[in-house]
């Protein structure tokens, strides 16, 4: 079954969901998790671009994170984190699937609907067009 599952997160709500979905998921494969975020914002994006030290967005990102991870370890899973600066956020989470071997990426999904998606473009969309790797996605009950 699965090995490596890659769970995206955004550092909202709707990552409780997905989280939930993967403890179950992983008792069942004993699936190493890979969490990942993509710090897209301005300072993000400026960081990556000019090389510069952690601002206060990533350094939060990277508490959000950890924590997260810290969690599903604390449940007995085995998990990494892994935080990507700057960038498009579909090319970051597959680039970090292709570099850990995963299996299957396993995310929630806002749930905007089609206008939505159109307008503000949509990372599940995204991924499930530019990857092999089976995608679980769970609509976010949260909004």
């Amino acid at each position: 079954m699965y090995k490596k599952i890659l769970v995206p997160l955004d550092n909202s709500p709707t990552d409780k969901t997905i989280l939930e979905h993967v403890r179950s998921l992983v008792k069942l494969t004993h699936a190493q998790v890979i969490l990942v975020h993509v710090a897209d914002g301005f300072a993000a994006r400026l960081q990556s671009e000019l090389n510069l030290a952690d601002s206060e967005e990533i350094k939060k990102d990277q508490t959000y994170l950890n924590r997260q991870r810290d969690h599903l370890i604390a449940d007995g899973v085995k998990a990494k984190a892994v935080l990507v600066h700057g960038g498009d956020p579909a090319d970051g989470i597959l680039g970090i699937a292709a570099q850990e071997g995963c299996d299957l990426i396993a995310m929630a999904t806002h749930g905007h609907g089609f206008v939505k998606d159109v307008i503000l473009g949509s990372v599940a969309d995204k991924l499930r067009h530019s990857t092999d790797i089976p995608i679980l996605m769970i609509r976010a009950s949260v909004q």
